[in-house]
């Protein structure tokens, strides 16, 4: 690996001053839960993934892993770590740096009737490998009539992180919900990384799995029931993550941080009652969740990382105009996106390119018609 290709991608890059100045979400997150459920067992979403891929390897033999450092090197952000030593090389599998290389590998070898977790560094380089995904993957079980599976998962960070400029900070949600064939599932917490990685390992399909870099590091209570090597999440359904009745505001992955955030602050500031929505699977979209909710508070909002153009929100805000939704809206749909520009390197303007909790604050008031 090129010397600039690995500090770009690697760990230690990501220790970056702009750590420091991350929003406050982060340190909220840790003191509202550290604060009120210490009796509780604490796992970092980086573990969570670890001991569900892990959990899966004892399960099941016909899964292995492969992708760049994903076994000496522990993977670059260390969510494979250890899993090298307990399983050894045929199951942990060091790669070239070529995804369309090893994502077809992992196609036929899912194909051929193992259950592949294929690891790209960053989902903006599965743009390398978009034909094995989106071609083969995808479409082989229609293509076959029905008589060819493709049992694999394709995981990583997905998003924008800190300082990785313009190519390394995409949203591939959009991108791959679109697609027939694919589930996509995204998830938030720790609970939501392990029972959806293994759901997704299980899945007779080829599932998209997005991560969030700056969600591995973060600490998250696990209930009794997800610390079971049965613990599952139904790929389809959503997470009422905070229920209101005044608006609803719906989400994945990272930005949930500052939509719960955004919520309490309505609450302690406004006394509106927020719901939010963690949607945690993208494809197939839970669609009663989210109408259910507009039935009851007749406001939404939508928060995403992605380009505004064909997004999640789009298709949010186009399926409520065309289902039994429409009749309870009181106000236009909100969305909230990422700008429409290729994403800046600069801090104050990389800042500026994305939905935070105030940004989330000021969108929701005006859809309540409320002035501040």
């Amino acid at each position: 690996m090129s010397f600039l290709r690995h500090l770009a991608r690697s760990s230690i890059f990501m220790q970056s001053t702009k750590q420091s100045t991350l929003p406050t979400t982060f340190s909220w997150c840790h003191r509202r839960w550290m604060s009120t459920q210490s009796d509780v067992t604490q796992m970092s979403v980086r573990d969570a993934l670890n001991v569900a891929m892990e959990e899966e390897f004892v399960r099941d033999e016909r899964v292995f892993l492969l992708g760049e450092e994903v076994g000496q090197y522990n993977g670059a952000y260390k969510v494979s770590k250890g899993l090298l030593d307990k399983f050894g090389p045929k199951r942990v599998v060091d790669t070239p740096i070529t995804e369309a290389g090893f994502a077809g590998l992992a196609v036929g070898a899912a194909l051929s009737g193992l259950r592949p977790i294929c690891e790209f560094m960053t989902f903006n380089f599965s743009m390398q490998a978009i034909d094995q995904v989106i071609n083969s993957a995808a479409k082989i079980h229609y293509m076959s009539g029905g008589t060819v599976q493709c049992p694999i998962v394709f995981r990583g960070p997905n998003g924008f992180a800190a300082g990785v400029a313009a190519q390394h900070s995409q949203d591939y949600a959009s991108w791959y919900g679109s697609i027939p064939g694919l589930k996509v599932v995204s998830p938030w917490n720790s609970e939501d990384a392990k029972g959806l990685l293994k759901a997704s390992i299980r899945d007779p399909n080829p599932v998209v799995f997005l991560e969030n870099e700056l969600q591995y590091g973060i600490t998250f209570p696990m209930s009794p029931e997800s610390l079971s090597p049965d613990f599952v999440l139904p790929i389809d359904k959503a997470h009422i993550l905070r229920e209101g009745k005044d608006i609803t505001i719906v989400s994945y992955s990272r930005t949930l941080n500052f939509c719960v955030e955004a919520a309490e602050k309505l609450e302690s500031e406004d006394g509106v009652s927020v719901e939010v929505i963690n949607m945690r699977s993208i494809r197939p979209l839970d669609l009663d969740a989210i109408i259910n909710s507009v039935k009851k508070t007749s406001r939404l909002v939508t928060v995403e990382t992605g380009f505004p153009h064909f997004g999640f929100g789009a298709e949010i805000s186009a399926l409520m105009m065309e289902t039994e939704a429409f009749d309870y809206l009181d106000a236009p749909v909100e969305r909230l996106t990422g700008a429409d520009i290729p994403t800046p390197y600069a801090h104050n303007l990389e800042e500026l390119s994305f939905p935070d909790t105030n940004l989330i604050v000021k969108v929701a008031r005006r859809a309540l018609y409320r002035k501040k």
